[in-house]
């Protein structure tokens, strides 16, 4: 039985991904590509030429197709600084795929436990958490060159240490999560409002200082060192803003509150020529379902799961790269997993392997039939 226990997560995680795996392998055989182009895919490509070079690459393009030398410090450093120190034993395209694996595995274990602590909850829970986190749409970019495993990982980790009450530990994996992608400045909020709440409440003496001051450090740290680097000459504020700016030039994307989002689910509704625009409306309106279901639950999970939201839909981002951002917001899979829970096993396999046979064909669509990136 604790064979079974230690072994399970793992193993309901890597069934889900191969089924994944499989079906885009049939699609890009289909379609006249290779499991390998669709791995390595758009910011794939950014995180791998980082991962080999750093961030001199020389004469650099961005999306958009302007000249520009900054461009590769718009994407953070610890996943390509990981998949670097891999690729010495194997190929960097390999290093990146068993970065993103292991930490894919790290946040399955992660999320068994988290669906054990919450109010609730149970072991059982927690392998249902486990498979619908590596069935979520978009949940392809798990076994690619990107950045969401890893920044999954952290997260999982900084929330069962602050539903543990593990301070030390929440502030240092809030703080290694700042250097993977922007989507930590969720986290960091998340970790500010229990750390304050516990502080009111005086629980843990001084402890929920360490996590307020480690937190925001690796995010904030990136952010500063970045404008240093472009902009070495400007205040402190500036050099904060560097990053952003940098978003804006070359992908054209800012926080504006939610208006492209708008515009975007509307046409959608009303005029929509593509299956993927009608997907991405499909996903947005599950992730706000999700969120009204979870309002009521612990604290660090509502509000992480938040700040997920308010920066991916309050962005003028890429719109059919909705799914993807929204794939940190796990918390959201909290109360669907309880729920199933307490239903009967044979209905629990269908509805696991329905969710799965659906993301895996809706990865597999986005990188081989969509022409766009994700």
């Amino acid at each position: 039985m604790r064979r079974r226990a230690l072994l399970l997560p793992a193993a309901v995680y890597l069934g889900v991904r191969a089924l994944g795996v499989a079906v885009l392998t049939v699609f890009a055989a289909l379609h006249d590509t290779s499991l390998l182009a669709g791995i390595s895919a758009w910011d794939g490509q950014w995180y791998l030429r980082i991962a080999e070079h750093g961030y001199e690459l020389g004469p650099t393009t961005d999306a958009l197709g302007h000249p520009n030398p900054f461009t590769p410090r718009a994407f953070f450093p610890a996943y390509p600084f990981l998949v670097r120190l891999v690729s010495a034993a194997v190929g960097t395209t390999a290093a990146a795929v068993l970065v993103s694996l292991a930490a894919g595995l790290c946040t399955a274990y992660g999320l068994a436990r988290l669906g054990r602590l919450v109010r609730g909850g149970s072991r059982r829970a927690g392998y249902i958490l486990v498979a619908l986190f590596a069935a979520t749409p978009m949940s392809v970019v798990l076994t690619m060159a990107y950045t969401e495993a890893l920044f999954c990982a952290l997260a999982v980790w900084t929330l069962v240490a602050l539903l543990e009450r593990r301070w030390e530990l929440a502030g240092v994996c809030c703080a290694f999560a700042g250097l993977v992608r922007s989507s930590a400045l969720a986290l960091v909020v998340a970790v500010a409002v229990v750390a304050v709440i516990a502080l009111a409440r005086r629980e843990g003496g001084g402890r929920p200082l360490v996590a307020l001051a480690l937190a925001p450090a690796g995010l904030f740290g990136y952010l500063w060192w970045t404008g240093m680097r472009v902009r070495p000459d400007s205040g402190f504020e500036a050099q904060l803003a560097t990053w952003s700016d940098l978003e804006w030039q070359g992908w054209r994307t800012r926080f504006d509150g939610g208006a492209s989002t708008a515009r975007f689910v509307f046409d959608a509704l009303t005029s929509a020529d593509s299956a993927m625009s009608v997907l991405t409306v499909a996903v947005i309106a599950g992730a706000l379902i999700g969120m009204a279901l979870l309002a009521r639950r612990e604290t660090a999970l509502v509000v992480y799961a938040a700040g997920i939201l308010v920066m991916a839909l309050g962005s003028s981002a890429l719109m059919h790269a909705k799914p993807r951002l929204l794939l940190p917001a796990f918390t959201l899979l909290v109360p669907v997993a309880i729920a199933l829970a307490k239903r009967r096993t044979n209905t629990v396999l269908w509805v696991c392997a329905g969710v799965a046979l659906a993301s895996a064909w809706f990865g597999a669509f986005a990188l081989t039939v969509w022409k766009y990136a994700i």
